[in-house]
């Protein structure tokens, strides 16, 4: 049995990792910390689960295998570290950390202990992400010209009564929509056309917050295609859509339903007149249930670790670029 603590409940996301722990057959939760104790307590007192006052105590307690961090972003890398350091396996929300040169400190640490890191990234593991890498795989599309994927959420516009502000402290979080919710269609736009050489990006500042609500960045490539990444935090309505173009076909994903459609010019020319419904595998266990595999059979999420290290590329170089209102080359990264 794999004894794991939450390592704080400022992300969203941390009380659906708190379920996938409590619920899957071979991990149990044995304690939560908090960097802010007034919500700790609470979530213990809530959940049933003991409060740990200090870090310290986490890391001296044989009787924890692993972690969760859900803690503010800036935090991230003094976390995982610590915690690599100690000897507990690691599952990570997103970004890993905010910078190139973070990252690998937390991996040369991560290697060093030789604990299991996964980063939630969990659009890489859905039905309609497989088929489309299937169809590019399979050269459907031809060589891909441009991609665009977009992601937003209502959290401001529908909900402004609901505690979100944390997501829009600059301090904690290192930026607004794009490092957010923004993440996941970043790191998709990566595997479905790898790394461009440089990036340019445009923030929006709707609302008032510290951080942008609205967000564009373009990823530029050596052989002239572009992907186009957006994000927001004032869209109600906003589908998760994906359209990817080429030199022989176009697919399009998520208006609204996550219905992947193509169009092909290698099955002839009358069959590609008309859209084709591209089949879905059965999607891949959640990232936390491969997290627990890697754990238990000694394995390294390579993959998953390589396009985290990639998506905090691809973010540090988009902040840069909307501060400095240029591109920037993703090789001018401080390592």
């Amino acid at each position: 049995m794999l004894r794991v603590a939450i390592l704080s409940f400022w992300h969203i996301h941390a009380d659906g990792y708190f379920r996938q722990a409590v619920e899957h057959p071979d991990t149990v939760v044995m304690g939560i910390w908090d960097e802010d104790p007034v919500r700790g307590k609470q979530q213990s007192a809530d959940r049933g689960i003991p409060y740990v006052e200090h870090l310290d105590d986490i890391w001296m307690n044989s009787d924890i295998d692993a972690v969760i961090v859900c803690a503010p972003t800036n935090q991230h890398r003094d976390i995982i570290i610590q915690a690599a350091r100690a000897g507990k396996h690691i599952f990570t929300e997103k970004v890993l950390a905010p910078t190139l040169q973070e990252c690998n400190e937390i991996l040369q640490a991560v290697e060093q202990s030789g604990v299991k890191l996964m980063v939630a990234l969990p659009q890489l593991y859905e039905s309609y992400t497989l088929a489309i890498q299937d169809v590019l795989a399979k050269g459907l599309l031809g060589e891909l010209t441009s991609a665009r994927v977009r992601r937003s959420n209502h959290g401001v516009v529908k909900y402004p009564q609901r505690n979100f502000a944390h997501f829009f402290n600059m301090e904690q979080s290192h930026g607004g929509a794009l490092i957010d919710v923004g993440c996941h269609p970043m790191y998709v736009a990566r595997l479905f056309l790898g790394m461009p050489e440089s990036v340019s990006a445009s923030y929006g500042y709707m609302t008032g917050k510290q951080v942008e609500d609205n967000a564009v960045s373009v990823l530029r490539y050596a052989n002239g295609a572009l992907g186009t990444v957006e994000s927001s935090f004032v869209n109600p309505f906003s589908p998760y859509s994906m359209e990817l173009h080429g030199t022989e076909g176009v697919l399009l994903c998520g208006y609204p339903e996550h219905t992947v459609q193509l169009r092909t010019t290698r099955f002839g020319d009358e069959a590609a007149e008309q859209w084709t419904l591209v089949d879905k595998p059965q999607r891949q266990p959640m990232a936390f249930a491969q997290w627990v595999s890697h754990i238990q059979n000694n394995t390294i999420a390579e993959e998953n670790i390589a396009l985290a290290v990639d998506l905090t590329k691809l973010m540090e170089a988009s902040g840069l670029s909307a501060a400095l209102d240029r591109p920037v080359r993703i090789d001018s990264l401080s390592n």
